[in-house]
């Protein structure tokens, strides 16, 4: 048997909507257009588009807009929603035309119908609650939706600062264990002077550092936001006791500090911190990359390779090659640094088409930027988790390299010159020899003396 439905009517006609949604007929058309990516709009971004819409609610009952059993619906069925009911009434798309006006009157309505059902109503009557009438009071699209896209944007950094903050730690406890394994360094993948392990992984660390810096200043601008200014800035149909409080009424629940814009309309039209934070997040994903490209390189072998250093083994590595164990967890940090740079790429283009008052390529902002944080926070945390705690080093192997190498020559050249240790250098190479064999062999410094320099 098929679901009952009720009509709803809105400015395009009217149209069936199953009898049981709390979402309402704009949701349902709108879930008919975008069949884009199949998926859901992301939760938190859900959870604050209901933070704002409580917000607006009891700031437009202190003015006596709406009533005070209007209100206690509202807040509660807000509240319902920043708990994770009606999950599934959330239907559309996060990528959507209409600069997000379907995600927003998909809340409307869903905070609407269960307002009325609170107040002894019924769904699809709005009689009790109105979603554009009361529950969207002193509020557009173009101000509810960059709103909640920067206080998800907070949260998701949080989480990913949280896992950076795990992984600088961990690289600097790594620093400290290996602060006395002496290792060959390398420029362009060929021998170069002498290292300490300790010395690589206290650099990764303070990469790390950096980029929540980076980040955290980029992240800084997303508390500036343009609740208030409604349509393009201009505040039409929000009171000024609206404007002057909504920030505050907000700040308040969302429990970190938003601030309204000095200028409304240019914080409504245009995208850029959001294409700041994303090339915090790409300089982030990079920077990883790199690191996780070094990891695999001195993990490599472990006979034929470089094999200074040895990853947890966490999976087997082969269908075909017995024993194989492949460096998975660097691996799949590469991977979700590739996905964040593609997602920079459709950010950037999305806050460059924009137009006049209005960029309408808000959602696939949002939604990109979003699945960057979580591809970085996922990465960071198995990265530490499955791979940087457990990394062990082959000391012995570590110095034989070193030794064996002609480019510890280098720090020959002070003592012998530039010319006479480039001879010792090309000769070692040649002959296969160690560097300090030929300099005992040729008399040209004593073993103590050889030894102090080495060191």
């Amino acid at each position: 048997m098929k679901d009952s439905r009720r009509i709803e009517a809105d400015s395009i006609g009217s149209l069936a909507v199953p009898a049981k949604a709390y979402y309402g007929v704009q949701a349902e058309r709108a879930s008919q257009n975008f069949k884009i990516t199949g998926l859901k709009m992301s939760p938190e971004f859900l959870s604050n588009l209901a933070l704002i819409k409580k917000a607006a609610a009891m700031i437009n009952h202190e003015i006596g807009l709406i009533d005070s059993d209007q209100a206690r619906a509202i807040e509660k069925a807000c509240d319902e929603v920043i708990d994770g009911k009606f999950s599934e009434d959330f239907i559309v798309d996060p990528v959507q035309g209409g600069a997000g006006t379907s995600a927003n009157m998909n809340m409307n309505e869903v905070i609407a119908n269960r307002a009325n059902e609170i107040l002894g109503g019924e769904k699809g009557k709005y009689d009790l609650v109105h979603p554009n009438d009361n529950v969207n009071m002193a509020q557009s699209t173009n101000d509810t939706i960059p709103t909640a896209g920067k206080m998800t944007t907070i949260v998701l950094a949080e989480k990913l600062d949280a896992e950076l903050t795990r992984l600088e730690y961990a690289l600097k406890e790594k620093a400290a264990d290996f602060k006395d394994i002496i290792k060959m360094g390398r420029t362009q993948l060929q021998d170069a002077v002498p290292m300490t392990l300790g010395d690589s992984f206290h650099g990764y660390a303070s990469m790390v550092v950096r980029c929540k810096k980076r980040l955290a200043k980029a992240v800084a601008e997303m508390h500036v936001i343009n609740l208030g200014g409604t349509a393009i800035g201009t505040g039409i149909n929000a009171s000024q006791f609206y404007e002057d409080h909504i920030a505050d009424q907000l700040s308040e629940l969302f429990g970190r500090k938003m601030v309204q814009a000095d200028d409304l309309f240019d914080a409504t039209e245009n995208l850029d911190s959001f294409v700041e934070v994303s090339g915090a997040l790409k300089a982030l994903a990079i920077s990883l990359s790199k690191m996780s490209n070094d990891l695999r390189l001195l993990s490599s072998g472990p006979r034929c390779g470089l094999s200074e250093i040895n990853l947890p083994a966490k999976q087997n590595g082969s269908s075909i090659m017995p024993g194989k164990i492949n460096p998975v967890i660097p691996e799949v940090v590469s991977q979700a640094a590739f996905l964040v740079c593609g997602h920079d790429t459709t950010i950037t283009m999305a806050a460059e088409a924009g137009q006049l008052e209005l960029n309408a390529f808000e959602p696939v902002v949002f939604y990109q930027l979003f699945e960057s944080f979580r591809a970085m926070t996922g990465a960071v945390d198995t990265l530490v988790t499955n791979c940087i705690t457990g990394i062990t080093a082959n000391k012995d192997h570590c110095r034989q390299l070193k030794e064996s190498s002609v480019g510890i020559a280098t720090v020959l050249c002070p003592y012998l010159g530039y010319q006479e240790s480039a001879k010792i250098a090309k000769r070692a190479l040649r002959e296969r020899r160690s560097v300090r064999e030929l300099v005992l062999e040729q008399h040209l410094m004593s073993p103590d003396q050889l030894d102090i320099l080495l060191k």
